[in-house]
């Protein structure tokens, strides 16, 4: 590791500061370089990236921290959000609340780019339950789908609570007890009550952890059953 630097000194996103602010404990260290890679938050031996979205763009600096560290993401899901557009001056121009709730399944929508950091010991993800407003301003060139209205920028108003996802049973603890065995990413949509491409992206990281295996088939779907090592020593073999 080198030098550190104060809380807030690179140039950020504010919800990235803000949500960096609210994980900060006395003694951490701020953008700190580690193995080449400069990490938000050193906590004694364990690296903290505050990531808000696109894991994708941060694979290949986690894939080699978590060889030689013990590391934690850091990732926001708005439980609520309040979408505020704004004239180019950054006058509001109007204030509405999203119907979207967010729940802890949705962190499978960023995971899907790393699925094989799910079972690493050193591997971590503690996610943020978070209200927040998305600043939206007008790009006629951009953004098609909302009629030229982009995000400009996403604002913390408060961390209303968290999910730490540490160890495989972790994960598998979010599959609902009420599935059928075997199951269906149908069968599992239906019961976590979400879209069934997100539940296909659950499947697809659980099967990559090794948390649940395919056991056949139901015409074209794929049948997925618990694996029978679960709940004991991880990784099990």
């Amino acid at each position: 590791m080198t030098e550190s630097h104060p809380i807030g000194t690179l140039n950020e996103k504010p919800l990235h500061a803000a949500l960096k602010a609210w994980y900060a404990r006395p003694g951490d260290q701020f953008e700190v370089h580690v193995d080449g890679f400069v990490v938000d938050i050193v906590r004694g031996d364990l690296l903290i990236e505050i990531q808000t979205r696109h894991f994708s763009a941060i694979r290949r600096k986690l894939a080699a921290l978590v060889e030689h560290h013990r590391l934690r993401i850091v990732y926001p899901i708005a439980q609520e959000k309040w979408i505020v557009r704004q004239a180019a001056d950054g006058q509001p121009l109007s204030r509405r609340k999203s119907p979207k709730r967010g729940t802890v399944e949705h962190v499978f929508h960023e995971l899907t780019h790393v699925p094989h950091l799910l079972s690493h010991a050193n591997f971590s993800i503690d996610v943020l339950f978070i209200q927040e407003e998305e600043i939206r301003r007008h790009g006629p060139a951009r953004a098609w789908r909302r009629r030229g209205w982009v995000t400009h920028e996403r604002l913390l108003l408060q961390v209303v609570g968290q999910h730490l996802l540490a160890t495989p049973a972790d994960v598998s603890a979010l599959l609902p007890a009420t599935l059928p065995d075997p199951f269906t990413t149908a069968d599992l949509a239906a019961a976590l009550a979400q879209p069934r491409a997100l539940a296909q992206k659950m499947a697809y990281c659980l099967r990559a952890m090794g948390t649940i295996t395919p056991v056949g088939k139901r015409s074209n779907t794929i049948l997925y059953a618990r694996h029978p090592c679960e709940g004991r020593e991880w990784p099990c073999q």
